[in-house]
C-alpha cells in the first residue's frame, strides 16, 4: 500500500480500509494544526496508477485463503462490514469528477464495499454543486468526518478556518438533501482561555441546526512549531487550563439538543469516553465532573505536556 507520511485516521475506522487519495491538506492555514508539516508540499493528489495498485494489494489480502484460514482456525473476527476511508487531511476537496472515479475503481476491486468515507472541509462541500453531491452520495460516499472544531465565529477567524458559523449549518444541509451522513470534529480549548463555556454554547447552537451522527470532542494541545504556539508568546492568545476543558466540554454536552454520539476518543484527550445523547447525557456529564475533581488541574496538566505529537 503507498501512503505518504503518518496516516491519520479517527477511531471509529479502525476497521476500514485506508486507501491513499491525497496527501497534506487544501488549507494548510489552521493556527493549531502542525499535523501535515512534516510533508514537503502543501497538498498532493493520489495518482490514479497508485490508487490502482494499492487496491489490486487490497482485493488479494481480502480473498487471500490462508488469511481466511487463519480467520476460522483461530476464531478471529471477520470484519462486520467493508468500508474504504480515504486518507489524506480533505480528500472531499478533490473535484467530484475525480471522487468519482476512486469509487469507480473501489467498486471494480472490492465490489463488496458498502460506502466510502473521508475527512472534510466545510468548504469542499461548498465548492460542489447539489446535483454532484448527490451523484457522489449514489456511488457510496457515506460518513464524513467534517473538522468543525467550533461554532464560535471570533475563534474560527482567529484560527484562520476559511468559514464561518453560518457556512456550516448551510453546507450541512446540503449534505442531508443529498443523503451524506457526517460526523463533527469539535476542538476543545480553541475559544481560548476565559471563553471555553462561551464557545461551547454557541457551538451547541449551530450543531443543533445540524444532523451529525457524532460529535467528537478532541482537546487541543499547543505545539512550540504551530502558529498558535507563536500567538501565545506574543501576548494574543491564551490556552485554557485542563479543568476549564473540562468545563468547556460539559457544557458542550449539556447544550447539545440533537440526538447524536458524544465521543472524547482521540490521543488528546487524557480519558476517553463515548456516550448517546439525550439518553446517557447525565452519565457523561457525571463522568467529565469526576475527572475534574477525582484527577485535577496538575495530573491533567502533567498528561499534556507527554505529548510531542497527535
Amino acid at each position: 500500500m503507498h501512503y505518504t507520511g503518518t496516516i491519520w485516521r479517527p477511531p471509529y475506522e479502525a476497521d476500514s480500509l485506508l486507501l491513499e487519495a491525497t496527501a497534506g491538506c487544501t488549507h494548510g492555514k489552521c493556527k493549531f494544526c502542525t499535523l501535515y508539516d512534516e510533508l514537503p508540499f502543501k497538498f498532493r493528489p493520489a495518482a490514479q496508477e497508485a490508487i490502482e495498485a494499492d487496491l489490486l494489494e487490497a482485493q488479494t489480502w481480502l480473498h487471500d485463503p490462508l488469511r481466511k484460514a487463519e480467520w476460522s482456525l483461530f476464531r478471529l473476527p471477520s470484519p462486520k462490514r467493508c468500508r474504504v476511508f480515504l486518507t489524506g487531511a480533505n480528500p472531499f476537496g478533490l473535484r467530484a469528477k475525480h471522487l468519482l472515479g476512486i469509487s469507480e475503481l473501489v467498486k471494480k476491486y472490492i465490489p463488496s464495499c458498502e460506502s466510502i468515507g473521508c475527512f472534510a472541509r466545510v468548504t469542499d462541500v461548498a465548492c460542489k454543486a447539489d446535483d454532484e453531491l448527490a451523484a457522489l452520495a449514489d456511488a457510496g460516499y457515506d460518513g464524513l468526518t467534517i473538522g468543525v472544531e467550533t461554532g464560535d465565529d471570533d475563534a474560527l477567524s482567529f484560527m484562520c478556518k476559511g468559514y464561518a458559523a453560518a457556512d456550516v449549518v448551510e453546507q450541512c444541509a446540503r449534505l442531508d438533501a443529498a443523503g451524506i451522513g457526517y460526523a463533527f470534529f469539535y476542538l476543545v480549548g480553541v475559544s481560548g482561555k476565559g471563553r471555553g463555556v462561551v464557545g461551547a454554547k454557541k457551538s451547541a447552537a449551530v450543531f443543533n441546526k445540524a444532523n451529525p451522527w457524532l460529535v467528537a470532542a478532541n482537546m487541543l494541545t499547543v505545539f512550540p512549531d504551530s502558529e498558535l504556539y507563536g500567538e501565545i508568546e506574543r501576548g494574543n492568545w491564551a490556552e485554557e487550563s485542563e479543568t476549564e476543558k473540562y468545563e468547556e466540554a460539559m457544557a458542550l454536552v449539556e447544550g447539545l439538543a440533537i440526538p447524536t454520539e458524544f465521543a472524547m476518543l482521540g490521543a488528546s484527550n487524557p480519558v476517553m469516553l463515548q456516550g448517546n445523547l439525550p439518553v446517557q447525557r447525565q452519565a457523561i456529564l457525571d463522568a467529565l465532573g469526576r475527572i475534574i475533581s477525582e484527577i485535577g488541574e496538575e495530573e491533567l496538566r502533567r498528561y499534556r505536556k507527554t505529548l510531542r505529537h497527535l
